[in-house]
């Protein structure tokens, strides 16, 4: 029975590892409904994860848009079905790719960072510091990047879509000869509001999921340089698990009867 022993080691690291991260969760969103509160610290993380991601979100949100109207066409014009283009990209734009792949990107450029600043600012005593000054670190650190997340998120994914239909707007119209008013009527009468919603609020929850991963492993990096360059690579990639997994969760939520 000796060959368990891994096994049962790797289940209770398991457990212990995720009530860590819940009980760490749910004292980050107690501070962020409890005062005092820190709206400059508020504001700075909007601008960085918000404003500062728009390039990295739009140029993947209008490059996949082109790519799946082009490939939706390569695979459409079998079946004579060349009509329902419009329809597939506003659907899976709205739906999984603006959300998806928005949270990959910015969990690839916030998760690091967060974890990053965070993680050189325990190694360097800084947060033992705002201790000894009667500041709580969780609630100047983690809850406004917490706050940040929720909210920029939704509106990083709602440009992506609009920025991810228009690229398929382009392919269709300038290279496979569509008619561009037909395309954005088949593309507005085809959308509802279930499908947008349903990606916002994704994005909602892979905000919180990004910004909580990069506090988290930030927040409990050790061992020095080494220890945050660890606690960045485990940001970026539970973070992304995590998208995936809640991206799973939330469209049985959502879409299944």
């Amino acid at each position: 029975m000796n060959f368990l022993q891994p096994i049962g080691r790797m289940f209770i690291a398991f457990l212990h590892a995720t009530g860590r991260l819940s009980t760490f969760a749910a004292s980050g969103v107690g501070h962020c409904v409890r005062a005092p509160f820190y709206p400059r610290q508020v504001v700075r993380q909007m601008v960085d994860i918000g404003y500062f991601s728009l390039p990295v979100v739009g140029l993947t949100a209008v490059f996949a848009g082109m790519v799946l109207a082009l490939q939706s066409y390569t695979g459409f014009s079998r079946f004579s079905a060349e009509g329902a283009i419009a329809n597939v990209v506003v659907l899976s734009i709205t739906r999984e790719l603006g959300p998806v792949l928005a949270g990959l990107m910015v969990a690839g450029r916030i998760g690091a960072s967060l974890a990053a600043e965070i993680g050189t600012m325990r190694v360097t005593e800084q947060i033992d510091a705002l201790s000894t000054l009667s500041t709580e670190p969780m609630k100047y650190l983690v809850a406004p990047r917490l706050i940040a997340g929720v909210t920029m998120f939704p509106i990083l994914v709602l440009i992506a879509d609009i920025i991810g239909v228009f690229g398929g707007y382009l392919v269709a119209v300038y290279k496979l000869g569509f008619n561009p008013s037909n395309y954005l009527q088949n593309t507005w009468n085809f959308l509802t509001a279930e499908d947008v919603n349903s990606g916002l609020v994704k994005a909602a929850v892979f905000g919180f999921t990004v910004s909580l991963m990069g506090c988290y492993h930030g927040y409990n990096s050790k061992g020095g340089a080494q220890g945050v360059g660890a606690a960045t690579t485990n940001a970026v990639v539970s973070a992304s698990i995590l998208i995936l997994c809640f991206d799973y969760i939330l469209t049985v939520v959502f879409f299944t009867k």
